[in-house]
């Protein structure tokens, strides 16, 4: 097993208004774990005003999730029912490389602790005759009852369901994220 020293942090939090604080706060609890944490920067606004300027912001990200040996992923519902895309992306990058992830996902209410029920509540759903839940577009939702997809959920070695009244601050599940990672390299 590749020793843990460095942690890449994939989320939501980079597009939060306080976004340079949030970091501050997930680093100081990683490095207070004995850990480098490796938090995404954002592309700035009008700052990639061609393709190139974006493929080069791209090509940096991908170099800085190679040097992760695991993540820590923010699966916490953002402009929608599912998690951030990017901080999906780089879970399965992640994945890809053999990195160990441990992921958290905060939500305001228990009631939106099953994936199914986060998009009947956003979007709507039905349950048809066969006890399928379907969307309005009459597209099958994914119901096993678990937190996110079977790909999300599967792939981390610890799943922890937060339930908080800042869901895109709170940084218990990160510190839960810590002590499992802690028990895993042991």
């Amino acid at each position: 097993m590749r020793p843990v020293r460095s942690l890449w942090l994939a989320g939501p939090e980079a597009w939060l208004p306080d976004h340079e604080a949030q970091a501050a706060r997930q680093r100081a609890l990683c490095l207070e774990a004995g850990l480098e944490a490796l938090a995404p920067d954002r592309m700035a606004p009008g700052q990639a005003t061609d393709e190139m300027e974006a493929r080069q912001f791209y090509a940096s990200r991908m170099a800085q999730l190679r040097q992760a040996d695991a993540g820590v992923v923010n699966l916490t519902p953002f402009r929608g029912p599912s998690a951030d895309t990017a901080a999906v992306f780089e879970a399965g990058v992640l994945a890809g490389l053999g990195r160990p992830i441990f992921a958290y996902l905060n939500i305001a209410s228990e009631v939106e602790a099953e994936y199914v029920a986060r998009v009947d509540t956003l979007l709507g759903a039905t349950l048809d005759e066969a006890r399928v839940w379907r969307d309005a577009d009459g597209c099958e939702i994914e119901d096993h009852g678990l937190p996110e997809t079977v790909m999300l959920w599967g792939e981390a070695r610890r799943l922890f369901v937060i339930v908080t009244q800042d869901p895109l601050r709170d940084l218990t599940g990160l510190e839960l994220c810590l002590e499992a990672l802690k028990l895993y390299a042991e």
